[in-house]
């Protein structure tokens, strides 16, 4: 196990999983050594800079493995460091790597892929399968091991594999699995960044042979092709000997062009929520709108299924109310002075308009302020990263260019700019006299042919700068319209931007940021919170914990009639001032009638969630009413404290009841008693 952790929760982690009968063997800590709860303690370094250094890590990771011949390490690294915590353990040939880090940077992982590391494991798998990033990790209910945080108590042995991006979806989904008297084989938790080691298909490849496995749920999201691969999957998989599959897609309700917490979860119309659910309709799977639904869908397709090959006709969406050798730790803790809350709240945010302008202009990029009527010669050039082929790449769209050329994606091979990057990250130019002779600059003149330049130096320069500002400004898309330099003497100014950061919050100093200030969501970002506001002037504020989790939430309140303010995640490690926090934020809009707050916790606690419940409502003075629904890790301590508190806060264990309840109050219901409204376990 390799951690870099925070010191809180860590150990009572790795206590939990032990008692649970995860056979852990030991632990990898930056500059430790020793023994942690009566196991063994191995030092590694915490970021490779020199060779001398690296040698030292990459001993002490293989001493690591020859010693205790793990099947599997957890990775519990802040996410500016698990890149080359990874990398160690693909190094040492670990078979099974978990890497729970939220937002690793896009770049740290394109970075290493020619290096033999973490690339040849995405794409071969051959010796170390990485499930991860940002995954809640895997648990398996019949061997009793666990591998991340999940809440334990809502896990029990059974035949029903689940795979899912979010982590607190797929604890909802156990939790009515188990009340339905459905139990779990084993629970995937692929995670929502862009580049993840295992995704669907990889996952429901391993379902189809997992004989403890009679039935799937996959559990996805807005952004990227992962649900459509798995779509057609599913399809050729109805052909041959078929378990039932129900799935769910959270973002339904996503307002375009956002990103919604996780680093993948991008709102667009090329990928649609609906077009996912559609996908996987078409496929043959059975869908579902909130997974307190799972339960009842799954014993329907099991019931249905047992002595039948092919799959029951699946009922309309929004109709219906998991081998074991994947085995060894969860997390373990020591270095409580290497905790870094910047880095552990890392959050993916969106520049205003002028703020991307500044940054553009910092890299020698000018603004021209654009007509009312766009050129059909102007050009747009999109930097992202190409999901298909785990590159970096560039779009060109154009009025002037031939239709064929518009959807065509142009790769930056990381082999071809390796020799860029800087110790850690950025990169290296030649002097402009040795532009055209340099191997990189030569690669650069056969990418995008379509774009207009007078020279291959200008051309060079050009996607130079681009990249470069990509790379060090940590972004992870990049879109920009440029007036024709045809005619602007060849100068690109750039007619509007729009940049994604994937970092802890945008640092401007420009006067432009001095005199507009921070957006609320760049202001949330500062307290590791990601919010959005949504259209339509919504009256129920959402507070939630987990994206997958706020993501739905908005959804299954649209699909009962109820309209949502905002989109709000408290973020894994939620404390009771970033609770507080969230309260401010959503209670800013005149519009709000009610707030629910809906939790459930893996890592987030939710006796910490209770506090900060009390706390806001305390010292804010909150008018409006609060509907509370706290369930997973210390839901009894938070139920409890928040009984105790004797205010007026509404108090639900079941989903559509609170949701119910939130939606009354919205539309001027009376509030009731809290007593009346607390619901049993």
């Amino acid at each position: 196990m390799n951690y870099a952790s925070r010191p809180l929760h860590s150990t009572q982690n790795a206590t939990e999983s032990l008692a649970y009968g995860t056979r852990i063997v030991g632990g990898v800590s930056p500059n430790k050594s020793g023994s942690h709860l009566d196991l063994p303690l191995f030092p590694t370094v915490r970021e490779v800079l020199l060779q001398k250094l690296h040698r030292i890590a990459r001993t002490d990771a293989i001493e690591a493995k020859a010693n205790l011949n793990p099947d599997a390490t957890a990775v519990y690294v802040a996410s500016h460091q698990a890149a080359s915590a990874i990398e160690e353990a693909i190094e040492a040939e670990v078979p099974l790597i978990v890497s729970v880090a939220e937002h690793i940077p896009t770049l740290d992982l394109i970075r290493i892929a020619k290096k033999l590391k973490i690339a040849s494991v995405l794409k071969t798998q051959s010796k170390s399968r990485l499930v991860g990033p940002n995954s809640p990790g895997i648990i398996s209910a019949t061997g009793r091991c666990r591998i991340g945080f999940h809440p334990l108590p809502f896990f029990q042995p059974g035949d029903v594999g689940i795979v899912a991006k979010s982590g607190t979806l797929s604890y909802e989904t156990v939790a009515s699995l188990t009340r339905a008297g459905l139990g779990q084989s084993l629970v995937i938790g692929v995670g929502g960044d862009v580049l993840p080691g295992t995704d669907f298909v990889d996952a429901l490849k391993f379902f189809e042979h997992h004989n403890e496995t009679k039935a799937i749920i996959l559990v996805g999201e807005i952004g990227g092709y992962a649900e459509e691969r798995a779509a057609e999957w599913i399809d050729e998989y109805r052909k041959r000997d078929p378990k039932p599959i129900a799935a769910l897609i959270a973002g339904i309700k996503a307002p375009p062009d956002h990103l919604m917490g996780h680093a993948g979860a991008y709102s667009s119309s090329k990928h649609s929520a609906f077009g996912k659910v559609k996908a996987l309709e078409d496929a043959g799977v059975t869908v579902v709108n909130h997974p307190s639904k799972f339960g009842e869908a799954m014993k329907q397709l099991l019931g249905s299924s047992r002595g039948s090959t092919t799959q029951t006709p699946r009922p309309s969406f929004g109709s219906l109310t998991q081998k074991r050798h994947l085995h060894t730790q969860p997390r373990q803790q020591i270095m409580q002075s290497s905790w870094n809350p910047n880095f552990c709240q890392r959050r993916t945010i969106f520049l205003t308009a002028s703020q991307g302008f500044e940054t553009l202009r910092q890299y020698n990029i000018p603004r021209r302020h654009p007509s009312t009527l766009k050129s059909k010669t102007d050009i747009t050039v999109t930097m992202a990263i190409d999901r298909r082929n785990d590159s970096l790449c560039m779009e060109i769209d154009s009025d002037d260019i031939p239709e064929v050329e518009k959807t065509r994606k142009h790769p930056v091979e990381v082999s071809n700019l390796q020799d860029w990057y800087k110790p850690r990250y950025g990169l290296k130019f030649k002097r402009k006299e040795q532009l055209g002779q340099h191997p990189i600059n030569m690669a650069l003149l056969s990418y995008c042919p379509e774009l207009p330049f007078s020279s291959d130096d200008e051309k060079i320069r050009f996607m130079s700068t681009l990249v470069r500002c990509f790379v060090d400004e940590e972004a992870f898309y990049i879109r920009v319209r440029f007036q024709d330099p045809r005619s602007t003497a060849g100068v690109f100014r750039a007619l509007k931007a729009s940049i994604g950061i994937d970092g802890p919050i945008y640092k401007g100093n420009s006067a432009t940021d001095s005199q507009q200030g921070l957006t609320e969501e760049q202001r949330a970002a500062e307290d590791g919170i990601v919010y959005i506001k949504l259209p339509k002037n919504g009256n129920i504020g959402t507070l939630v914990n987990g994206a997958g989790l706020a993501m739905n939430t908005v959804d299954a309140l649209a699909d009962q009639g109820g309209k949502c303010s905002n989109f709000l995640d408290t973020g894994g490690k939620a404390t009771a001032e970033t609770v507080k926090a969230s309260f401010a934020l959503i209670l800013k809009d005149p519009n709000v009638k009610v707030v629910f707050v809906n939790i459930f916790g893996g890592l987030t606690r939710c006796d910490m969630i209770a506090e900060g419940i009390i706390l806001a409502y305390r010292e804010m003075e909150i008018r409006v009413p609060v509907v509370v629904r706290l369930r997973g890790t210390n839901e009894g301590e938070g139920q409890k404290l928040i009984a105790e508190s004797r205010l007026e806060l509404l108090i639900y264990d079941d989903f559509e009841e609170a949701a119910a309840k939130c939606i009354e109050l919205a539309n001027g219901g009376s509030k009731k008693p809290a007593a009346e409204n607390r619901k049993p376990n």
